[in-house]
């Protein structure tokens, strides 16, 4: 038994050696090893001429943001690309002139389907940055890249087409499947990009908060939903009933999300009308207050000085009262009450205190300067209160009443004038001993 095997291994090998003695000694191999080598020695010496005069190109000025130099730089990325390139597209040059000279070619091909694999490994590991982008060529790109070498890549398609993966009644081939994962998440990942980057254009132009963030939210829908449209196409997923499909879901969740569709259609409006914005300071009929800091397709996120979220649906905002504050560039009036003793000469505190008030950081000369004004006798003293206007809120950061007050005291300590305070009398009847 073991002697057969043994012979058996014996012509087997003295077959394979006689292949290769006959296939290594015909001319036309002996051509494709010199035409092979051949070319990558010329694409070395291209690649060494060629680089440094593409790297200068390529290289704009320090500081340069226009849309040409980033592309430029773009286009510098690939430079390592260029050897393994050049050599694939010079054997290309060198397999058609062994095939037309002595009809075979395959050895020069295989050399070919190698350099190929080369520029697919230095895209992902010299030039890919972006990790996702890494992962996706160096676990797929790279592999495919490696099989389509070895000339086994159309064998494996045909495995993969041919192997049958099912999820209820709905089936696919394991390639078309594969096929699905790959373009999804590459096209997904394209959306990000692509959304993130006109996000930022858009939040460049000149124009109302409110309004960029709407063409915002319409081109991120935009985006993802061609994203997902040209997905189903690639899967080969019929548009016509899903469709249908999505017709049926729509009926249903009409019925079923009509305060969640309520709150998107009003934010709509809000972000339209611009009533209110990011920034402002907002106070709602029913208590709610704080500084609009996100606005959402559902809700609005009010945030308070002490640190707090607060998330309001935006329908809110449309049907009760709101009260804004215009946090974001609008002048508000406040007041600061004080009173002065009843030995006070009256008539000298309007001046005093506007004086001192309109010395105040913060404190606007316009609508308004300062304005005091008499608003009664009380019981211990004579009551003032002075009115002006300032940017924003009295909260936060911003402390115009407290700063004001402290002028207020201040300028009547400067003016000798008495701040009163309660006084009582106190009667002793009866006549007792001390």
């Amino acid at each position: 038994m073991d002697s057969t095997y043994v012979e058996t291994a014996r012509d087997y090998a003295v077959q394979g050696v006689a292949f290769a003695q006959d296939w290594l000694l015909r001319p036309a191999s002996w051509s494709q090893f010199a035409l092979l080598i051949g070319a990558y020695l010329l694409a070395l010496v291209l690649a060494r001429m060629i680089a440094p005069r593409l790297r200068a190109l390529l290289t704009p000025e320090d500081g340069n943001t226009s849309i040409f130099a980033t592309a430029r730089r773009f286009a510098r990325m690939f430079l390592p690309l260029l050897l393994p390139l050049l050599a694939y597209v010079l054997t290309a040059a060198g397999e058609q002139v062994t095939r037309s000279l002595f009809g075979s070619g395959a050895i020069i091909a295989f050399g070919k389907r190698v350099f190929l694999f080369l520029a697919a490994r230095a895209l992902a590991r010299r030039i890919l940055t972006e990790p996702f982008l890494r992962f996706l060529a160096s676990y797929v790109l790279v592999p495919v890249a490696a099989l389509y070498a070895l000339g086994i890549l159309p064998a494996v398609m045909t495995l993969l087409e041919g192997t049958v993966v099912g999820v209820g009644s709905i089936q696919f081939s394991a390639l078309a499947l594969i096929r699905g994962l790959i373009a999804g998440a590459l096209l997904f990942w394209f959306g990000h990009w692509s959304n993130s980057q006109t996000a930022g254009y858009i939040g460049r132009q000149p124009m109302r908060p409110a309004v960029r963030q709407l063409i915002v939210k319409a081109a991120e829908f935009a985006i993802f939903g061609f994203a997902f449209l040209l997905l189903m196409n690639i899967m080969g997923i019929s548009l016509t009933s899903l469709a249908v499909i999505g017709g049926a879901v729509g009926v249903g969740l009409g019925f079923g999300l009509q305060k969640i569709a309520s709150n998107f259609i009003s934010g709509v409006i809000l972000l339209l009308e611009g009533q209110a914005t990011v920034g402002d300071y907002v106070e709602l009929d029913g208590g709610e207050a704080g500084r609009i800091h996100k606005m959402m397709a559902r809700a609005t996120i009010l945030e308070t000085y002490d640190g707090r979220w607060i998330v309001v649906p935006n329908e809110d905002f449309i049907v009760t009262r709101v009260t804004n504050y215009s946090d974001a560039g609008s002048n508000n009036r406040l007041e600061a009450k004080f009173s002065v003793s009843y030995d006070t000469d009256i008539n000298r505190v309007p001046d005093i205190i506007c004086a001192a008030v309109a010395q105040v950081p913060g404190v606007l000369n316009t609508p308004e300067p300062p304005d005091c004004e008499l608003r009664g006798f009380g019981d211990s003293g004579i009551d003032f209160a002075v009115e002006f206007w300032v940017e924003g809120i009295d909260d936060g950061e911003n402390k115009y009443t407290s700063d004001v007050l402290f002028a207020i005291w201040n300028a009547l300590k400067a003016h000798d004038i008495e701040i009163p305070y309660p006084h009582r009398v106190v009667e002793i009847k009866g006549g007792g001993p001390l």
